[in-house]
């Protein structure tokens, strides 16, 4: 099974930045930062003239934790500078361990 290390993030911005969304990437996941890093010039050449700014950006994948992170978030701020990272939720699961005793009657 392969592990991902890295994700590719491509933002399109309109040319005072104040409106960004993502773009589709052809491959957006990768076993190495290095095969990101190097995927990252093309991805930028596919989706050029979607947006008038384009960021791409790899951000780092625990390898162990993959199956544990489910959004990506990010901002880019009025300079260009794309902050993002891949996260996990912070979902809590509550849970009351004492269950009601129902008697026969009550059930039905």
């Amino acid at each position: 099974m392969e592990h991902i290390a890295a994700v590719l993030l491509v933002i399109g911005c309109s040319n005072t930045m104040t409106e960004c969304r993502e773009l589709p990437a052809s491959m957006s996941v990768f076993e190495t930062a290095q095969e990101c890093t190097a995927e990252r010039p093309f991805a930028l050449g596919d989706v050029q003239g979607q947006a008038p700014r384009v960021i791409a950006k790899c951000l780092p994948v625990d390898p162990p934790l993959e199956d544990d992170y489910d959004q990506i978030v990010w901002n880019v701020r009025p300079d260009g500078t794309l902050d993002a990272s891949v996260e996990i939720s912070n979902v809590e699961v509550v849970s009351n361990g004492a269950r009601p005793v129902k008697d026969s009657l009550s059930q039905q």
